[in-house]
């Protein structure tokens, strides 16, 4: 008969850890349980732990001999210490909130001001004045406006959010990049953890 499992590529837990915590398993009902409540790892401290395909490969054997076993999942799975959740301390959440914000505005504020210095946009600004209206006006308000305004609007089409609303359903770049961040640590940690082995 055919096992198939597909592992996952982190999970957080405490305490026993079973195959079903760390992966998916399809075949028939019965020994899909059995097998879901076998136990491959006691997670006890504040560390990683790498489980490969072959433990639970060679843990499914020793219940079920003679069976197919189809990894169709990860190779190896990271199972973190799961901590106690603890209460955050809102007052200091908001203050990190405040800080970073600032920190953001300002650094978005000092780099849009430097390209528009660098690219002499308000000299832009003024030949297009003159082009269109015939007359050398220093710093037109009727550009100047429009630009800001649409320098806004491309800002928040371009983040894909405004007032904490997703404009549409594709992931934001920070999403993408958060995830791409995320999964390449995993992927470092469980590199670490194989030289480690």
């Amino acid at each position: 008969m055919d096992i198939y499992i597909k592992p996952a590529k982190k999970i957080s837990a405490r305490g026993k850890v079973t195959i079903g915590d760390i992966a998916d398993v399809e075949t028939s009902h019965d020994i899909a349980k059995r097998i879901k409540n076998t136990k491959i790892l006691e997670v006890t401290e504040d560390k990683c732990y790498l489980v490969s395909v072959i433990d639970i490969i060679a843990k499914i054997n020793a219940v079920f001999p003679g069976h197919t076993i189809n990894n169709v999942g990860e190779i190896d799975t990271i199972v973190e210490y799961d901590s106690p959740k603890r209460h955050p301390n809102t007052l200091w959440l908001w203050c990190k909130v405040a800080v970073v914000t600032l920190l953001l505005a300002a650094g978005s504020a000092t780099a849009i001001m430097s390209f528009h210095s660098d690219a002499q946009m308000s000299k832009v600004f003024e030949n297009y004045y003159y082009i269109f209206f015939g007359e050398h006006i220093r710093n037109p308000a009727v550009i100047h406006l429009p630009y800001a305004i649409g320098l806004a609007v491309g800002i928040i089409v371009f983040f894909n959010h405004f007032t904490g609303k997703k404009l549409t359903n594709d992931p934001t770049p920070i999403e993408v990049e958060m995830s791409t961040y995320e999964k390449d640590v995993t992927d470092n940690i469980i590199d670490t953890l194989n030289k480690n082995k």
